[in-house]
């Protein structure tokens, strides 16, 4: 179809429960010992994470070949690296559905390097040339702000990557910035149609990762994650690819007291940048991104319009997602 992502899928997930079984006094002392076990993670600033929205909506429009693209690539590059990452870019040529050219830039900033133990963490930083899904047909043309759509996952990330510097969890973290996800195909285009058409940039870093042989224990990508009053539920191809990572981060959530955010229920499929890190790449990812039963629009009211601005972000929003995934990579071993 002519959006951004496939119609979400609905199935019942199958339910299961988990049973203790016993063991010897040492294996039940040493359960004990890990239980009281307390890890310091740091808290998250909403308010820093929605300064570095506003900082990238300040841009513009950042769509690829423009220059707003390319100053904004340039202050993300700069940030991670003042954050004590280690920086790489990966410049590519990419071919849009339409026969574009485009000069994509994926920005990776590596926090420990030299750490075989890895957790990646994604966003995509451009932004959708066209405002195709507004109500007004005169916008169908227009490049949007993305202040939802692309700025908020990460906004979210560099805060987290501002924290790594002041309190390195135990296992390294590849912060993944990538380019060219919304340049897919608009809504009237006439021609054909397929997933393949988005998500460009991460399909350009799993065939060719910033790193020979790279791999992580897990990925978690951020998509549309500052909205207001949004629900992220279990989606479906994360649930496919990487089941128990959706339980690491609904059950950090749920002891965060965030379950107003993320719904414990099986909320449909996208397709989005993890789809292919899944299936090329081979990295268990999962996607946090809203879904809104029974609203009468998929992820987010003002998606693909000229409305996806600074008014469409909260700052608890992205709150209760940085925090969520903070509790997660701080509590890996």
């Amino acid at each position: 179809m002519n959006s951004k992502y496939l119609i979400w899928i609905s199935g019942a997930l199958l339910l299961a429960t988990a049973t203790a079984c016993g063991g010897s006094k040492n294996q039940k002392a040493d359960a004990t010992q890990q239980e009281i076990v307390t890890v310091n993670v740091p808290s998250f600033n909403a308010d820093s994470a929605y300064q570095f929205v506003k900082a990238q909506v300040d841009f513009g429009p950042r769509v690829p070949n423009s220059k707003e693209h390319v100053a904004c690539g340039n202050y993300l590059a700069q940030q991670l690296e003042n954050y004590g990452a280690k920086v790489t870019s990966q410049n590519a040529e990419l071919i849009a559905y339409n026969g574009t050219l485009l000069k994509a830039r994926n920005i990776i900033g590596s926090f420990q390097p030299e750490n075989k133990k890895r957790i990646a963490l994604f966003a995509h930083w451009d932004s959708r040339p066209w405002a195709d899904n507004d109500p007004d047909a005169k916008n169908h043309y227009t490049p949007i702000l993305g202040a939802n759509d692309g700025a908020s996952g990460v906004g979210v990330l560099l805060e987290i990557a501002r924290q790594i510097q002041q309190q390195q969890p135990n296992l390294g973290v590849d912060i993944i910035f990538l380019d060219a996800e919304d340049y897919g195909t608009h809504q009237k285009h006439n021609g054909n149609s397929n997933v393949e058409a988005w998500c460009l940039g991460a399909q350009y870093w799993a065939r060719n990762p910033h790193t020979p042989n790279y791999n992580a224990r897990f990925g978690i990508l951020l998509d549309m994650v500052g909205g207001h009053n949004p629900t992220f539920y279990r989606e479906y191809y994360s649930e496919q690819f990487a089941k128990d990572i959706n339980r690491k981060v609904w059950d950090a959530a749920k002891r965060l007291g965030y379950n107003n955010y993320f719904i414990d229920e099986n909320g449909g499929g996208a397709t989005d940048d993890h789809l292919f890190i899944n299936r090329i790449a081979g990295i268990k990812t999962i996607d946090i991104i809203p879904h809104n039963p029974g609203e009468g629009w998929e992820f987010d009211p003002h998606w693909h319009t000229v409305k996806d601005d600074m008014n469409n972000i909260n700052a608890a929003t992205l709150g209760a997602v940085g925090q969520t995934v903070m509790e997660v990579i701080y509590n890996e071993k």
